[in-house]
C-alpha cells in the first residue's frame, strides 16, 4: 500500500475529477443500464469501474484497500486524459460529445456540473 501523504493526495484528486455526489452517480448507472430486457438489480447496476467508484465515494479514507487505490488512480488519470478541468464544462453538440459526457459520468464525473 502506499504512504499516507501518497494516498491524501489521491483522496483529494479524486474528489476533485469526481464531481458527482454517491447518490448522483447511483442514480446514473440504474439510468445507463435500464434496458427493456436485460436490466439488472438496481444495487448490480452500472460497470465494474462504476459500482467501485461508487463504493469508494461511500468509503473514508482510512478504510481504502489496495484495489481501492488503483481505482482511484485509473479514474484520475482517465479523467485526466479526457477532460480540460479548466475549460469544463462546455456545451453537448454531437453524438460524440455525449457519448464522452456519459462515459466520464460513468466514471463520476459530470463534465457540465458546475
Amino acid at each position: 500500500m502506499a504512504d499516507a501523504l501518497e494516498i491524501e493526495a489521491l483522496w483529494d484528486d479524486f474528489h476533485r475529477v469526481v464531481n458527482m455526489t454517491s447518490a448522483e452517480l447511483a442514480a446514473w448507472l440504474k439510468v445507463r443500464d435500464a434496458d427493456e430486457e436485460t436490466e439488472p438489480l438496481p444495487e448490480e447496476a452500472g460497470t465494474p469501474t462504476g459500482q467501485h467508484v461508487l463504493a469508494i465515494l461511500r468509503k473514508r479514507r482510512t478504510d481504502l484497500t489496495d484495489d481501492d487505490i488503483r481505482i482511484m488512480h485509473k479514474v484520475v488519470d482517465t479523467v485526466g486524459d479526457l477532460v480540460d478541468m479548466e475549460n469544463e464544462p462546455e456545451p453537448e453538440s454531437t453524438p460524440e460529445d455525449t457519448r464522452r459526457r456519459h462515459r466520464l459520468m460513468t466514471l463520476g464525473h459530470d463534465p457540465l456540473k458546475p
